[in-house]
């Protein structure tokens, strides 16, 4: 049994979103307002079969494919919206499932920092993959289960306001999002990014103990 983690169809990539995939991805960078398309299920060896039938059926280009033992991940994308939507659907039919079947997320955690203290910020920003966080900004945090909704909590953070990412991790256990700014934008970041995560419909997972 291959089990549907997460589906997350993004309408349109916001710029840092778009930049950090294209940077921290292994295939074809993707570009804002492209419509993106992430899946991941379990266990993660099956994601090569799903990524050859999305790339079999559609022009959509994949950037970040992660394999792990327990979890696999695809991200795939394209100017056109017909595209990416026609892969989720070739991906779902190989699966057998329709999109009710992925598993409804979790924010597992967030928090706001604020005023960060000059050595936080350089420990941070020696782990980061994003931009810079600056001394003195607030620092959003927030995990999510399954991993991927991580990206639609980023990508809806940055339409809410004017933000910097940090970082994302989509992939793993859990998902991780590091942004920062000024007090008010981080406010309105965090916010957005909490509602869509929980907006999203799906079956529960077990809620295993931390």
């Amino acid at each position: 049994m291959i089990d549907l983690r997460a589906y997350v169809f993004l309408d349109s990539l916001q710029g840092q979103l778009a930049a950090f995939t294209g940077c921290t991805g292994r295939g074809f960078p993707p570009i804002r307002g492209d419509a993106s398309l992430w899946i991941e299920i379990a266990p993660g060896m099956p994601i090569h079969t799903v990524t050859d039938v999305c790339l079999k059926a559609t022009r959509a280009q994949p950037a970040v494919q992660v394999v792990e033992r327990a979890f696999g991940l695809l991200e795939v994308h394209h100017a056109d919206q017909g595209e990416v939507l026609q892969a989720g659907a070739a991906a779902l039919a190989h699966l057998g499932v329709d999109e009710k079947a992925r598993a409804k997320p979790r924010v597992v955690s967030h928090q706001v920092l604020r005023g960060v203290e000059p050595m936080h910020a350089q420990t941070v920003n020696r782990t980061r993959f994003g931009s810079l966080l600056i001394p003195g900004q607030s620092f959003f945090i927030m995990e999510t289960e399954p991993a991927a909704y991580i990206t639609l909590a980023a990508n809806e953070a940055e339409k809410a306001a004017r933000v910097t990412l940090n970082h994302v991790q989509p992939f793993g256990a859990f998902g991780r999002l590091q942004m920062s700014g000024e007090e008010a934008d981080v406010d309105a970041a965090a916010a957005a990014a909490i509602a869509a995560v929980e907006g999203i419909s799906g079956r529960e997972i077990e809620k295993k103990g931390r």
